[in-house]
């Protein structure tokens, strides 16, 4: 205990500091409530393109559920997309199963916990923080996007534009080769070598470099820019990202995160789903469709015999074996589908996908099918692997295969545009799958999955149990010795910082970041950390007053000198976090998150909050102890 010895300075907060405080300690308290209430076992419904949910929709589930004995808690439509609560997860997977079985096709419903938030939290925009896969359970996948055939992929496209360009102007060519990384155009004479080069330069002089060293008389060798190499990596990347967040959205999984990591990788994290092999199976897929015309003109047993192709078309074969020649052009492919659904045909009662076109694709269809009416139209089924096998040396080397299959070739009995059913498929599992990849869209490039996690539900549980129970025993024990040390002063850095954790929590549900289980690290450390500033400022306090300065002097002197080491220790800190963030991955940027939030915050209410304490408690008034 230490005396008043002297008049000292008032120690007093203006009515702005103590009205600033107020409203921040309510902002905390008001959007950290939102994460004690918990989660409700839910079922989401939402409808697949093309399809619209009405109140009449809405009707049919509740009619459904109530026939079979199941009473939602609540339900609640937004216009879009349904919402159905329920007080236990066996209700909600029955529920799953009865609204699975009325919409079929026509919905995708997914399993889900909604928070239980109150509405008039909702109203002010106040959500629960969301947990990472690591704390609820699920699969984690880390994607590598193939470039390399991203860029072959490109080369073919360019190679049909060229073919197209020259034909327009009647330039002939004897082939155009696309390979995995040049261009090969082999012109018929020398006057024609000269006007194909003129022609590409100024078609595609940006994409296209002529590279001189290779070509030779009547061959022309073109790359690619580095631009254009550049650009086509990015929508790659940026296209497979869309295609599997379509992908996922099929599959029926709630609150996905699918995000770029690096140049050429994707993760992938699936909050609740545990058959890995099923998302597997449809994450990595890379099959798509192609629509081509039969050549009726030459003999496709001919050509698989000799290896002779004609010009103009290529060989293929069915999924029995059998050979078949097709036109090289591409009438459409599975880009300008827009809708598929599954089922079974009305005659035969075999699988089959019904397909609807967009705009672009239902003139292309059009157009073909008015001018072939009674020849035959094949849908060819093209999937690209990428397998990792034992090289020679014994080194890891990816394989890449593309099979090409011929599900069926149908005579066009009638001309037709945006929509028509593929049949020919071997299940309807088959189907199912072929029409979820179609209404997804395909990707861009192939992918590896390099990475793979499954984090059980109970694990996820027993995270979160142990991450809340490390959270409170250094709470407590930070609270223990602070009271203990630093009496009534140990008790206001008490206070402030359990409003620390408050305001941190409302921060991170402010901002919906995701809360993992280095995340939790990140608040524990904040917590530890929280009171340095008060230890600082607190032994300033006693160092002023065995100088012999007054009770007031020394606490006015203890907060203004400590000040800038408190402030000095946390930016270096703060540095030290936003560089983690920069470079780190998927954990460490949770608890870069976490530590961030966690500095700024202590800072605030160790020195701004504990000031506003103890000027009430002491300032102005004459005061003969400091319980310090």
């Amino acid at each position: 205990m230490f005396t008043q010895q002297a008049t000292a300075p008032i120690n007093r907060y203006p009515a702005w500091k103590y009205a600033l405080m107020a409203l921040v300690i309510a902002f905390g308290v008001l959007y950290a409530l939102p994460n004690l209430f918990g989660e409700d076992p839910a079922v989401q419904v939402s409808p697949v393109k093309m399809v619209q949910f009405d109140e009449k929709t809405v009707e049919r589930v509740k009619q459904a559920l109530q026939q079979a004995g199941v009473s939602p808690k609540s339900v609640a439509f937004d216009g879009r997309q349904l919402l159905l609560r329920f007080n236990d997860t066996q209700a909600q997977l029955k529920a799953r199963t009865i609204i699975k079985q009325l919409l079929g096709d026509q919905a995708v419903v997914a399993l889900n916990l909604a928070p239980a938030t109150p509405k008039w939290l909702e109203a002010i925009g106040a959500k629960p923080m969301y947990l990472g896969l690591d704390l609820r359970g699920g699969v984690h996948f880390l994607l590598d996007v193939d470039m390399e055939a991203a860029i072959a992929k490109a080369y073919e496209r360019y190679a049909e534009d060229v073919r197209s360009l020259l034909r327009q102007q009647r330039i002939r060519y004897g082939s155009i080769q696309a390979e995995a990384d040049r261009l090969i155009v082999k012109l018929r004479n020398d006057a024609d070598v000269t006007k194909a080069r003129e022609l590409i330069q100024k078609q595609y002089g940006e994409d296209l470099l002529l590279d001189e060293t290779s070509s030779k008389g009547r061959m022309l060798v073109w790359r690619l820019s580095p631009k254009t190499i550049k650009a086509t990596k990015e929508y790659a990347l940026k296209q497979n990202i869309t295609t599997l967040r379509n992908r996922i959205n099929e599959l029926g999984v709630a609150e996905p995160i699918v995000q770029q990591q690096g140049e050429r990788r994707i993760v992938v994290q699936l909050p609740g789903v545990q058959d890995t092999a099923r998302a597997k199976e449809i994450l990595g897929a890379t099959a798509t469709l192609e629509f081509r015309l039969v050549d009726e003109q030459h003999d496709p047993e001919l050509a698989a015999r000799t290896g002779r192709i004609p010009p103009g078309s290529r060989l293929y074969h069915f999924r029995d074996g059998r050979p078949i020649l097709l036109k090289n052009r591409v009438i459409v492919s599975g880009d300008n589908v827009i809708n598929a659904q599954s089922g079974l045909e009305q005659q035969s009662g075999s699988p089959m996908v019904s397909v609807t076109l967009d705009a672009a694709g239902g003139r292309k269809m059009l157009a073909t099918t008015k001018k072939n009416v009674g020849k035959r139209m094949a849908v060819v089924y093209i999937e690209n692997k990428v397998e990792t096998v034992i090289g020679p040396d014994g080194q890891k080397v990816k394989k890449r295969t593309t099979q090409r299959d011929v599900i069926n070739a149908a005579v066009i009995r009638d001309q037709f545009a945006n929509r028509f059913q593929i049949t020919g498929l071997d299940s309807m599992d088959e189907a199912q799958n072929l029409a979820l990849l179609l209404r997804a869209g395909a990707l861009a490039a192939p992918m590896e999955i390099v990475e793979e996690r499954t984090v059980g539900p109970s694990l996820g549980q027993d995270n979160i149990n142990q991450g809340f129970m490390s959270v409170v025993v250094g709470f407590i024990l930070v609270l223990l010795f602070m009271a203990w040390r630093y009496k009534v002063f140990g008790l206001i850095a008490n206070v402030a910082l359990t409003l620390n954790l408050v305001i941190l929590i409302a921060v991170l549900s402010v901002l919906q970041a995701t809360l993992t289980l280095p995340g939790i690290a990140g608040i524990v450390l904040t917590v530890g950390m929280a009171v340095d500033a008060n230890v600082l400022i607190f032994e300033r306090i006693k160092e002023e007053l065995k100088a012999g300065q007054s009770i007031q002097q020394a606490i006015h002197a203890g907060y203004e000198k400590a000040f800038m080491t408190i402030a000095d220790a946390n930016i270096t800190t703060l540095l030290a976090a936003i560089v983690l963030f920069s470079f780190g991955t998927g954990p460490i940027k949770g608890f870069a998150v976490t530590l961030s939030i966690g500095i700024l915050t202590s800072m605030f209410t160790a020195i701004l909050v504990t000031r506003g304490i103890v000027n009430g408690l002491y300032g102005g008034k004459r005061v003969e102890k400091l319980a310090i």
